[in-house]
């Protein structure tokens, strides 16, 4: 529930600061008539996301019990862990000057005369921040319970949508790079949990050794399914029975990604 409530407050509020730059672009160039365009492309970027999601969630479950679902989770899980590291990494990048390249992109767009300009350009940038969320997401969902899931989700969207209506029609001041920086790292303890879960189907499946090399049992103190033996096997990949490489991988991953991370962001507090 946590993690899904951080990657949906995350994502919501990306979208939203995009949708927003793309509305306030239209209106800086004199085309505030094609803002409706732009509602058009976030609709239809919205859809394919949910079908996406959807699409990928009945498949993972048609091979249930299977050994060709563990290898799906498997790859679901590293995919997840591979794209969160690196659009966390990007988007910090990029978050400097994203507003001008999507306010040229938008001037391109409406020179262009055409009226599905705009709309794809809305809809390729959401999509992309949709289909994030999705694969997160589904990774998620594989290692948690449906309504923790739904709870998570529903709360972290409509805080961001909360926070993006109190910023851009209040006039709230919110120092977004530092929240970004506190959401990144925060999502790369996420990160580290994801590849100690595709570590672990894939020592199931034999493809790794090591299955039996467990270093501890805390099954009887906290089980993982258990209310917060769950919630934390979802948020930092909490295991009753881990194993060695599953404990040395989440151990690797989180002290590689977070002293880059925390490199990269040392220096002055951005703007607000």
């Amino acid at each position: 529930m946590l993690a899904e409530f951080l990657i949906f407050l995350r994502e919501g509020l990306e979208g939203s600061m995009i949708v927003a730059i793309l509305l306030a672009a239209l209106r800086q160039i004199g085309q505030p008539e094609r803002t409706r365009e732009v509602w058009w492309g976030v609709v239809a970027a919205l859809a394919v996301s949910l079908a996406g999601g959807a699409a990928a969630y009945q498949l993972l479950h048609a091979y249930s019990g299977r050994p060709v679902q563990t290898a799906l989770e498997g790859a679901t899980y590293l995919l997840a862990a591979a794209a969160l590291t690196y659009m966390t990494f990007w988007m910090r990048s990029e978050s400097s000057h994203l507003r001008g390249d999507l306010t040229a992109e938008a001037t391109r767009a409406v020179s262009s005369h055409s009226r599905w300009a705009v709309a794809s350009l809305a809809f390729v940038t959401v999509a992309r921040e949709g289909l994030e969320t999705v694969v997160f997401s589904l990774a998620i969902a594989l290692a948690a319970q449906a309504w923790q899931v739904a709870v998570g989700a529903a709360v972290g969207l409509l805080t961001a949508l909360a926070i993006s209506r109190a910023t851009y029609r209040l006039g709230l001041r919110v120092n977004l790079g530092r929240f970004f920086q506190v959401m990144g790292g925060l999502l790369m303890v996420t990160g580290a949990g994801l590849l100690a879960d595709a570590i672990e189907d894939l020592q199931q499946l034999g493809w790794l050794p090591g299955a039996h090399a467990v270093l501890w049992s805390t099954a009887s103190i906290l089980s993982e399914q258990s209310f917060w033996g769950d919630l934390l096997h979802t948020f930092v990949g909490y295991a009753a029975a881990p194993t060695l490489i599953q404990v040395t991988a989440w151990a690797a991953y989180l002290a590689l990604v977070l002293s880059f991370w925390l490199i990269r962001t040392s220096g002055p507090a951005p703007a607000r």
